[in-house]
């Protein structure tokens, strides 16, 4: 029995070798000072590293110098332009005696009486010539870069050379006004200043219907010389242009950056139409190129029009189409911001009292649904009457240039039509996509 107990025993005295623990020397002072400095150490390290990072990264981040506000963003708004009818002069009466001569005659003597000369020629070309140049500082050059390939699969660049004009500027960007054919395809886009300082821009918006595109260069690329030197081009109000003013083309009028040319209003179209709304155009015997981009300015240094070839008159030989710029500044303010504009896709004319007094509902004629538009996709057709755009009622085409200017891209919208049946006219609803030009 005895013998029994002591092998009963053996695995009992095992498993309390087994959960013995080990227990570790505890560290003497001398180890616990070295590893005391060591950490102390460490932590100055990090701390120097932290301080560095920080230094470096609060420019970055202008969080330091206040200056946040600068880099933000900011909004381009361009103020629009009402038509104002013209006014009349009231003449002062005079308290000589009226003269019994034709003033036909005095004007004819007092002219033939004067000897000009060339200094006087000098005197009233002088303005123009420096209006003229001060303009051509904020004309740029588009430098449209096509990488392409030649007939051995070598890689070749392709650039072509567009005027721009400089027509605002935010905390951190200019814009450029240019033509849609500057950024068409291009597979990237320099922009060269009249110091022939050349930094990148970037497409920031394109309007096919105008034929005009918004380019942005970056601040932060141009030197602080230049930027001194830059001036924004104010738009001018097209609506006040009349027969016979005195304009400026710049931009490539003769198919050259930077070239300039002068000239008359010969003649003013107004209520031409187009997509979605009516525009002005203006006739002058100066110079265009509406590829290359030409800009007509007034006396005044202000934007009133660029030069397009879709209403030019074939019939008149030496006459220039200038599309008004006042009609195109929500759309440019759009393209300025980035935004797509809104396009239905649909030209019309007013209906006047004797069109209703005819029998025509109250509304816009529709003349034309452009093909693939969306109002076309939607079913919309000639010869409709157009009579309420998102809820809205249509009375005039300029009314329904103003509600389609509002619209968002992308959204569905009703549209209300009037269509001439056997006996009367019948009111149709149409939802429609609105698309960007």
């Amino acid at each position: 029995m005895p013998e029994d107990n002591k092998l009963d025993q053996e695995p009992t005295d095992k498993r309390q070798f087994i959960n013995e623990k080990i227990v570790k020397q505890p560290l003497s002072r001398r180890e616990l000072a070295g590893r005391a400095a060591v950490f102390a150490g460490f932590g100055a390290v990090f701390g120097v590293v932290a301080a560095v990072t920080f230094v470096l990264a609060c420019p970055a981040l202008e969080s330091c110098t206040g200056k946040e506000e600068d880099t933000e963003q900011t909004a381009v708004s361009i103020p629009r332009d009402e038509e104002v009818p013209p006014t009349t002069v009231a003449e002062e009466p005079s308290s000589e005696a009226p003269s019994e001569e034709p003033i036909e005659e005095q004007v004819e003597k007092a002219v033939a009486g004067y000897r000009f000369t060339i200094d006087d020629f000098r005197n009233i070309y002088a303005p123009l010539k420096q209006t003229a140049a001060d303009v051509d500082k904020s004309i740029v050059t588009v430098h449209s870069v096509r990488h392409e390939t030649d007939w051995f699969n070598n890689p070749v660049e392709n650039t072509g050379y567009y005027a721009g004009a400089v027509i605002a500027e935010t905390g951190t960007e200019y814009l450029i006004l240019t033509t849609e054919e500057a950024v068409t395809q291009a597979d990237a886009i320099r922009v060269t200043f009249s110091d022939d300082t050349e930094v990148s821009g970037t497409k920031k918006q394109t309007d096919k219907v105008s034929g005009m595109s918004v380019i942005s260069v970056s601040k932060a690329d141009v030197d602080n010389a230049m930027v001194e030197k830059v001036q924004v081009l104010p738009l001018g109000n097209s609506h006040q242009m009349k027969m016979g003013d005195v304009v400026i083309a710049v931009g490539s009028p003769i198919g050259v950056v930077h070239s300039i040319d002068y000239g008359t209003i010969d003649y003013v179209a107004k209520n031409v139409a187009v997509a979605d709304g009516s525009i002005r155009i203006l006739y002058t015997d100066a110079s265009g190129n509406a590829e290359k981009g030409t800009f007509l300015m007034n006396l005044s240094g202000e934007i009133v029009g660029w030069v397009t070839t879709q209403f030019a008159n074939d019939n008149v030989k030496g006459t220039t189409a200038v599309v008004g710029i006042s009609d195109y500044k929500g759309v440019i303010e759009r393209m300025s911001n980035g935004m797509g504009t809104a396009y239905l896709g649909i030209k019309g004319q007013d209906i006047t009292r004797d069109m209703e007094a005819q029998g025509l509902p109250a509304g816009i004629y529709i003349t034309e649904v452009v093909s693939g538009s969306p109002a076309y996709e939607a079913g919309i057709q000639n010869g409709d009457i157009l009579t309420e755009i998102a809820g809205q009622k249509v009375s005039t085409v300029r009314n329904m240039q103003q509600i389609v200017e509002g619209l968002q891209t992308g959204s569905t919208i009703s549209v209300q039509v009037k269509r001439n049946g056997r006996d009367e006219y019948k009111e149709l609803e149409y939802q429609v996509t609105v698309g960007a030009r």
